[in-house]
C-alpha cells in the first residue's frame, strides 16, 4: 500500500467502504444533506464520518448561498457536475468544504460542518493538535505554536476543523469525489464519499443554519442528535471582514 492510502478495518467498524454514486448527489441539497449523515469522507489516510451538514440552494433561491447572485470565477465549481468538492477560504484563515448537488449548471451544495474521525487518527491529530516538540499543522501548510492537545471529539467539530483534519486546502477545490473501486485502491490524494453507516432517521434533527445573516430561519442544518462531534449552534454575529471573507452560509465558524 502506497503512502497516503487508506488502511482501515471497515467491517470491524460497521462501516461500508462502497463509494457513493454520482446519482446520490444529483438531487436537491435539502434531500442530499440529511442523507449524508453517517457517510464517510476519505482523503489520503484520514476518514471522517459526517455528523453535521448544511444545505444551500441555487441562484436566486437562497440568499445565504454563494451562488445567489449567479456564477462567478470563485463559485464556478458549484455550477459543475454533482459530487465535486467546492472549497472556499474564509476570514483570511479557514478553508471549508462542500459537496456539489443537482445537475451541472444548478449551483447548489452541502456544507460539511462536522464529523467523527474514524480512520487516520494520528494524522488528524498531527494536523489539529500540537505535539511535544512540534507545533500544530495549519490549514495553509504552516505550523502553529505548540499548545494544548485537541480532544478527539473536536478534531473535526466544525467546518474549518473538518477541512484541517482531512487536509483539504484551496488546491482541492473542484476534485471529483466519484471514484470507482475500493478505498484500498484509491489513488493517492483522492477524495471519496463512502456509504459508511447511514444515520438512524430517528436521530436526525434539523434547524436553522448557523452563523448566517440572511435566510436565518431556513431549517437546512441537519445533525445526528446526541453525537458529541456536532458543533454548537451559533446565531449570526456581525463582524468586520473583507469582501473576500464570505461563504456558503456567511463564513460558518468552527
Amino acid at each position: 500500500m502506497g503512502r497516503g492510502e487508506l488502511s482501515f478495518d471497515w467491517g470491524g467498524a460497521g462501516l461500508s467502504p462502497a463509494p457513493l454514486p454520482r446519482s446520490f448527489f444529483d438531487r436537491p441539497s435539502p434531500e442530499v444533506a440529511p442523507d449524508l449523515l453517517g457517510r464517510v469522507l476519505a482523503h489520503g489516510s484520514v476518514a471522517v464520518r459526517l455528523t453535521e451538514v448544511e444545505a444551500y440552494g441555487g441562484p436566486g433561491e437562497d440568499p445565504a448561498a454563494h451562488t445567489y447572485r449567479g456564477r462567478t470565477p470563485r463559485n464556478a465549481v458549484m455550477f459543475g457536475p454533482p459530487g465535486h468538492l467546492y472549497v472556499y477560504f474564509t476570514y483570511g484563515m479557514h478553508f471549508c468544504a462542500n459537496l456539489v448537488c443537482l445537475p451541472e449548471g444548478s449551483g447548489s451544495a452541502v456544507l460539511l460542518r462536522a464529523g467523527e474521525v474514524v480512520a487516520g487518527l494520528p494524522e488528524a491529530r498531527l494536523r489539529r493538535s500540537p505535539g511535544a516538540s512540534q507545533g500544530e499543522a495549519g490549514s495553509d501548510g504552516g505550523v502553529r505554536p505548540a499548545g494544548r492537545r485537541v480532544a478527539d471529539r473536536d478534531l473535526a467539530r466544525g467546518p474549518a476543523r473538518l477541512a484541517v483534519a482531512l487536509g483539504l486546502v484551496r488546491e482541492h477545490n473542484g476534485l471529483d469525489t466519484i471514484l470507482e473501486g475500493s478505498p484500498a485502491g484509491r489513488p493517492h490524494d483522492s477524495l471519496t464519499v463512502l456509504e459508511g453507516r447511514p444515520a438512524d432517521p430517528a436521530l436526525i434533527r434539523s434547524g436553522p443554519r448557523t452563523g448566517v445573516s440572511t435566510a436565518k430561519e431556513t431549517p437546512w442544518r441537519f445533525w445526528i442528535d446526541g453525537d458529541p462531534t456536532v458543533s454548537p449552534y451559533r446565531a449570526h454575529v456581525p463582524r468586520r471582514r473583507s469582501a473576500a471573507a464570505t461563504s456558503v452560509g456567511e463564513a460558518p465558524r468552527s
